[in-house]
């Protein structure tokens, strides 16, 4: 993907990678909220689950606006590789089915300032807490789908519809961990083109 050996190395990333980062990320954010910040019990546990929901809706719009971003200038047939095609191209590579470090960091520290910024310290940080697992959702769902058959009705589902966005309606099914927003935008991938 990258002539410079560095780039590439970190353009791949083991799939056990983004839980090790963000499940103690996600811990201490949480427990600073409530050790640090006194953040009662029920409005953690309402805001985290708050987070995980405004994940799946920040993962349709991410996936469909700036994943499926394209531009037809050499410039943006490049960007749009970089940031989803080659997954496209190679939707079994098992290194890059996860978003690496060089790109979720950044991510997260702009989603942590924003939900910190608009809900406050005690009520954002359980939020991005949230969020920050619902991600992990979906990276774990991502990488299930592509190198696992599932057993049970739901990750069948999941698989289908993903699967059905990759081979035949590249145009729908946008959400990855859950088809909720797919089926609100009406976005729901068609099973032949």
């Amino acid at each position: 993907m990258f002539e410079n050996d560095l780039l590439e190395r970190f353009s791949r990333i083991h799939p056990a990678t983004p839980f090790v980062v963000w499940v103690p990320v996600a811990a201490l954010v949480m427990g600073h909220a409530v050790l640090r910040r006194g953040t009662t019990a029920p409005v953690a546990v309402a805001a985290f689950l708050g987070g995980m929901f405004a994940w799946t809706l920040a993962e349709y719009f991410l996936h469909k606006y700036v994943f499926h971003w394209e531009n037809d200038t050499a410039w943006g047939k490049r960007v749009h590789f970089l940031l989803h095609g080659v997954h496209h191209e190679f939707p079994s590579d098992k290194d890059r089915l996860v978003m690496p470090l060089l790109t979720s960091a950044p991510l997260a520290l702009i989603f942590y300032l924003l939900f910190v910024a608009l809900l406050r310290g005690a009520v954002g940080e359980p939020f991005f807490a949230g969020f920050v697992v619902g991600y992990l959702f979906y990276d774990g769902s991502h990488y299930y789908v592509h190198h696992f058959v599932p057993t049970t009705r739901w990750g069948k589902l999941l698989r289908r519809h993903h699967m059905t966005h990759h081979f035949a309606d590249h145009d729908g099914g946008f959400g990855v961990s859950s088809p909720l927003w797919d089926i609100v935008f009406r976005t729901m991938p068609a099973k032949r083109k």
